[in-house]
């Protein structure tokens, strides 16, 4: 169907991952704007579609408000935190802005939240990193300030900031200094090639992206950017943020000799074919600038005068056709493949352009590789009122400092969590924190038997990386049980 249009059905879908803190509720606003905008402006805006999304932005605005500081600023835990923090502050600013079009946002929200990043501006024009930073990305040692710079004045330019604005005017000539040096990471250097186009800055647009097109990986028609030091298997949502602000920059400015939309289509292939079912992907900031360049996209090529087939055909027999049309486009079709292992052949006649997608789920045993985590569980009980506690955790992984970490603890059966161990685990069962290497984590909390169940099984903590959830040496679980001793 329509690239856009499992993202669309799936508002509600598009991770399978805890809201609880300020980041992640963002999922539910942010990518609700840019398919709004895309469906606005193709005119396949239905009122149904209308209906949910703005349902999702007016929830996830009231809940963001909750993370809001007395000084206009966000932070991941709110007032809990001891200050508001850079980024996410920007994010939210310009998620705000985005939002105006659809629902009601008070201007108070936006400016205040300028207002205070405008505060940490340093004579050199670069902004310093305030608060908790739980964003790898945005990290990495020179590269930092400039990496979070480039951010803000990117968020404060779609917000259609002046160039010759004070702040914006600063941050630039902070950026430019920064790509005169030597540009070793490419993360920054994807980042800073969307800044400079919206600042319409064609000669720094044109050095970047050319820079970036001589780092780029391309295989079977697909073209991305690899995140030094990745494995290469699986998921890397780091890559995926960067390929798309490469897309993002392409498609935001005027088209380049050599880069056109034959040039994006090659990283639009590598970049749906990362998507989960839902059309998300597998963090916040990968799904959110990958939908808003996929967005971009789609509105760049899309037409509404022809329909197209697609005929999917196997060697056991099956013919399976469908058809995309003016109507349906935006309706996610799908059949079972009952042939697994199976060739199949995917066949398209007609001239718009449309999404295939093969979704295959299986279970794996775990693979007897490194671990950035090394978690126990210990209990202790006392007569038939049993209390697990002590859960154990340390980071020894390669970076000096983790992403956002998460701590799920699954229940035993027939037990509940003690209110008490509320305030040490702040999001019910899910905990959200930042280590640096080799510390240690130790939480203890307490189970009570509400219902008794025999032949109980074993329950499951599990830690890993909330930007990193796909790879396996980025998570780590142990089972925990309960005995009764008698004293």
């Amino acid at each position: 169907g329509d690239l856009m249009g499992r993202a669309a059905q799936n508002l509600d879908k598009l991770l399978a991952m805890p809201y609880g803190c300020g980041e992640q509720n963002m999922l539910l606003f942010a990518p609700n704007i840019f398919i709004l905008k895309y469906l606005k402006s193709t005119g396949q805006l239905t009122q149904s579609i209308l209906d949910k999304a703005t349902h999702f932005l007016e929830s996830g605005y009231q809940r963001e408000l909750t993370y809001k500081h007395d000084d206009g600023s966000y932070s991941a835990f709110g007032k809990a935190d001891s200050s508001g923090n850079t980024w996410l502050t920007s994010f939210v600013m310009k998620s705000f802005g985005g939002a105006r079009p659809y629902i009601y946002v008070q201007p108070e929200h936006i400016t205040e939240a300028w207002r205070w990043l405008s505060k940490h501006q340093r004579p050199d024009g670069c902004i310093s990193s305030v608060g908790k930073l739980f964003h790898n990305g945005m990290k990495g040692g020179v590269s930092d300030d400039v990496s979070l710079t480039a951010y803000i004045t990117a968020a404060m330019l779609e917000l259609d900031a002046n160039v010759t604005d004070p702040v914006v005017h600063n941050s630039l000539t902070c950026l430019k200094a920064a790509a005169a040096g030597q540009l070793d990471n490419l993360y920054t250097t994807a980042l800073l090639s969307y800044t400079f186009t919206l600042a319409g800055d064609e000669e720094m647009r044109s050095k970047l992206i050319t820079l970036l097109h001589e780092k780029s990986n391309t295989h079977g028609g697909t073209r991305h950017w690899k995140r030094a030091g990745a494995s290469g298997k699986g998921l890397d949502s780091l890559e995926v943020e960067m390929t798309s602000y490469v897309l993002l920059a392409l498609l935001s400015g005027p088209s380049m000799p050599g880069f056109d939309l034959e040039y994006s289509s090659a990283i639009v292939r590598w970049l749906t074919q990362q998507q989960n079912p839902f059309g998300g992907f597998s963090s916040t900031q990968d799904t959110v600038v990958a939908l808003q360049a996929l967005a971009k996209y789609g509105a760049a090529t899309y037409s509404s005068e022809v329909g197209t087939t697609v005929t999917l055909t196997s060697l056991g027999g099956l013919n399976k056709e469908f058809t995309v049309n003016q109507d349906n486009r935006l309706l996610y079709q799908e059949t079972k493949l009952s042939e697994v292992p199976g060739e199949y052949t995917i066949r398209a006649e007609g001239q718009n352009c449309v999404l295939t997608q093969i979704s295959m789920f299986y279970n794996i045993p775990p693979p007897a590789d490194f671990s950035a985590f090394n978690v126990s569980a210990n209990t202790m009980a006392k007569c038939n009122i049993s209390r697990p506690q002590l859960i154990l955790f340390v980071y020894q992984g390669r970076r000096e400092e983790t992403n956002m970490v998460i701590v799920n603890i699954k229940l035993l059966s027939g037990y509940v969590l003690d209110k008490s161990s509320l305030t040490l685990v702040s999001c019910g069962c899910e905990c959200c924190l930042q280590l640096r290497k080799d510390d240690m984590q130790i939480y203890s909390v307490t189970l009570e038997e509400d219902q008794p169940v025999r032949n109980l099984k074993p329950a499951v903590v599990k830690v890993y990386d909330y930007y990193q959830t796909s790879k396996n040496r980025h998570s780590c679980r142990c089972f925990f049980g309960v005995a009764v001793v008698l004293f």
